[in-house]
């Protein structure tokens, strides 16, 4: 299996009526990291939009992903295209919203659980272990007694939106570091300060 290539996959739903939704974060984080790679999601494979290329010049190589099916069968296209390039767990990097942590605010892990994330579910089940990298961006716990389904799946509220540009900055500088740089570095620069 290939060390030096990494797959990255934006969770999210498809389709323009989802495409500002909280649970799409990971797939806006991609259209920014395609944005630093040069290029666009054009190729379909596996069920997903990609885009293959390097981090920099003569840096890692990366292939990106966008799922085209809904977030929870989402670990079919993970799957698919980590066995096509021949890629390990240890190497894929799942990009999501998290409602347990604060909105503008990221935490990376390795394995672990998927917190009631169906598409985390699907891609450990896909995969075969949970021993893949997580970029877990913050979108905020829903307000009141609102259900979290129907939360992830509304916009970012006109507040949010004025921070929503540097969240994704960051988080695709967080993806970025990770590959390039390891996890305990990138968990020292990007976790809030307890």
């Amino acid at each position: 299996m290939s060390t030096d290539t990494w797959l990255v996959a934006g969770l999210g739903n498809p389709g323009p009526g989802y495409a500002g939704n909280r649970h799409n974060v990971g797939q806006m984080v991609l259209d920014l990291l395609a944005t630093r790679v040069g290029g666009r999601f054009t190729s379909a494979k596996a069920q997903a939009v990609t885009l293959e290329g390097r981090l920099g010049i003569g840096g890692p190589r990366v292939v990106l992903a966008k799922p085209l099916t809904y977030m929870n069968l989402t670990g079919g296209p993970v799957g698919a295209l980590a066995r096509f390039h021949g890629i390990d767990p240890d190497h894929v990097i799942a990009v999501h919203d998290e409602i347990d942590i604060p909105f503008n605010t990221l935490k990376l892990k390795l394995g672990g659980g998927e917190g009631g994330h169906n598409g985390l579910r699907d891609i450990s089940r896909a995969l075969g272990t949970k021993d893949y990298y997580r970029v877990r961006v913050g979108v905020g716990r829903p307000p009141g007694r609102q259900d979290p389904a129907d939360f992830v799946l509304k916009d970012f509220s006109t507040a949010e939106k004025k921070d929503l540009p540097f969240l994704l900055d960051d988080a695709a500088d967080a993806v970025e570091q990770l590959i390039t740089a390891g996890l305990l570095e990138t968990q020292q620069r990007f976790h809030p300060a307890k």
